[in-house]
């Protein structure tokens, strides 16, 4: 005999988080087409289950957040407050700083706080928003890293020609390019996971809501996101590096050319900051991704990838700034304004 109702065959029952910290059981058919902010709930498993190394991984996060935050501010403000430095090379040290802070604060704040109120639960919405955000700061390094190649190589190889090419008007359309390109890449992998569905384990093996393990955990199909990620980090990442290579290649050439050593030394030690930063950025990069393919757990990706999300913004500023004499006439002459402004503040 014929059942009222629409048939429940071959639906999978399957666990979602709810507010309370309950868990009820609803078929996979079904949750796509309800409003999942107000249902889902992620984990963030973190880093470690071991309580003990709780305080240890608070104590060391909040320090180098801290450190990461006051360092590129230090930049900021030593660029922003020295006439001498108001040059395009040192106009996009200073965006690449804003964007290390942002990029560290998109991630660490969370964990600190997960970490000090024994809270791993992030809401659909604040996972998503993570998501984007981190896609964004993490391309508009990318990007800056790439523009400030190009600025070396004009300054090296076109010297008389630097100021006219350099000009304001380029400088500030390079970043705004630059962030436009790193808004619309994150936007697009935001709105492609906005149509996934998550019905299996919420759990995310990781310190904060990554796109990879965001698409692994989807139940819907994910053909689409993949191909959007390969096609788009290939572009992203293959095309600035490209002209990374050629900028060094060219700046390369042209010191050689260069008859005297000090000359050589100085060419080279203009760029031997950037070069190392650069380094260091598609460096862990690729060792994060190499780990993620090669590590037997995620937590054991997850640990590689602080490197790439938190000693690398914390380690800028250090090598910008400690080989470098003008940053340090600059910082040497900010620093005590900053200390007799604190002291007369505090004198209230």
């Amino acid at each position: 005999m014929p059942q009222n109702g629409p048939s429940t065959e071959g639906l999978v029952p399957s666990p979602v988080l709810l507010e309370g910290g309950g868990i009820f059981e609803r078929p996979i058919n079904n949750i796509k087409s309800e409003n999942m902010s107000d249902t889902v709930k992620f984990v963030l498993l973190g880093l470690s289950d071991d309580p003990d190394l709780q305080p240890i991984l608070l104590g060391l996060f909040l320090s180098m957040y801290l450190v990461t935050v006051l360092g590129n501010l230090l930049i900021i403000l030593a660029i922003s407050s020295d006439s001498h430095l108001h040059t395009p090379m040192y106009f996009f040290l200073s965006n690449l700083s804003l964007a290390d802070i942002c990029f560290i604060s998109t991630t660490v704040p969370r964990m600190i706080v997960g970490l000090s109120t024994h809270s791993r639960v992030i809401s659909y919405v604040g996972c998503l928003t993570q998501m984007c955000v981190f896609i964004s700061f993490v391309c508009m390094d990318d990007l800056l890293l790439t523009v400030m190649a190009y600025d070396r190589y004009v300054a090296i190889c076109y010297p008389l020609r630097y100021s006219v090419i350099m000009n304001p008007n380029l400088c500030w359309l390079l970043v705004l390019l630059s962030f436009l390109i790193s808004v619309l890449d994150a936007l697009l992998h935001t709105s492609m996971a906005l149509r996934l569905s998550f019905c299996a384990s919420l759990e995310i093996p990781h310190f904060f809501c990554e796109l990879d393990h965001l698409l692994k955990l989807a139940c819907s199909d994910v053909l689409i996101n993949d191909i959007l990620v390969y096609l788009l980090t290939g572009v992203l990442g293959a095309v600035p590096l490209s002209g990374i290579i050629f900028s060094y290649t060219q700046i390369v050439s042209s010191v050689l050319k260069i008859p005297s050593a000090g000359g050589k030394y100085k060419a080279f030690s203009v760029c031997g900051s950037h070069l190392v930063v650069t380094s260091l950025f598609y460096g862990t990069g690729l060792g994060v991704y190499v780990s993620s393919t090669a590590a037997q757990s995620s937590r054991e990706s997850a640990v590689a990838s602080v490197l790439y999300t938190v000693v690398t913004p914390m380690m800028s500023p250090f090598i910008y700034s400690l080989r470098n004499k003008d940053m340090l006439r600059a910082l040497g002459k900010l620093i005590p304004r900053i200390t007799s402004f604190l002291s007369y503040v505090g004198c209230f």
